[in-house]
């Protein structure tokens, strides 16, 4: 068997489940009070971890409230109050970080998700869900490209974010299927 069609898939499902087991749950149930249904929740992120962004945005959505994506057209300003969820692996990605300390000044509470605690983004967060997976320009650790197992990781950790505050807020998912588009 050549290398190209080895299996994988066991090993990247062992990959995930040692970034998880490394997690700490309680950073999670840190941020889970800053996000209320009084407010507007804002995502960001770059390339990959901007399509997490933008899951934890839809999912938000689904659980009833109102959320944004940050670059957007349809994006309206932050205010106090909001809260901005921004992900970036490295913790210093440009345009992440700026909107980090640029919602910070206006009085936005800021979650960031993050394999670098001691990074910019983090620096600008009130609370720093730590997901300790592979990044782009990281060596070893992973049998996958770029910062796939981060990626990977941090879908499952704000999925878990998003179960907690359905289950907080007592959202059925029934409640969460009509916020669904249901296009047939």
């Amino acid at each position: 068997m050549s290398e190209y069609n080895e299996p994988v898939l066991g090993t990247i499902v062992e990959e995930i489940q040692g970034v998880i087991a490394k997690m700490d749950e309680g950073d999670i149930d840190h941020a889970l009070p800053l996000i209320t249904k009084n407010t507007r929740v804002y995502a960001a992120g770059e390339g990959r971890s901007g399509f997490q962004a933008r899951s934890f945005a839809m999912r938000m959505m689904h659980i009833g409230y109102t959320s944004y994506m940050m670059g957007e057209t349809i994006c309206p300003s932050m205010h106090e109050g909001d809260v901005l969820l921004a992900i970036s692996g490295s913790g210093s990605t440009r345009r992440t970080v700026e909107d980090a300390e640029a919602a910070k000044k206006l009085g936005v509470k800021v979650i960031a998700v993050t394999s670098k605690p001691e990074s910019a983004l983090a620096q600008a967060a009130d609370a720093i869900i730590v997901v300790p997976g592979r990044v782009k320009g990281e060596a070893g650790g992973s049998i996958q490209l770029l910062s796939s197992l981060f990626d990977q990781s941090v879908h499952i950790a704000l999925d878990a974010l998003c179960l907690k505050i359905s289950r907080r807020d007592k959202v059925s998912d029934a409640q969460a299927n009509a916020n669904h588009a249901n296009v047939e």
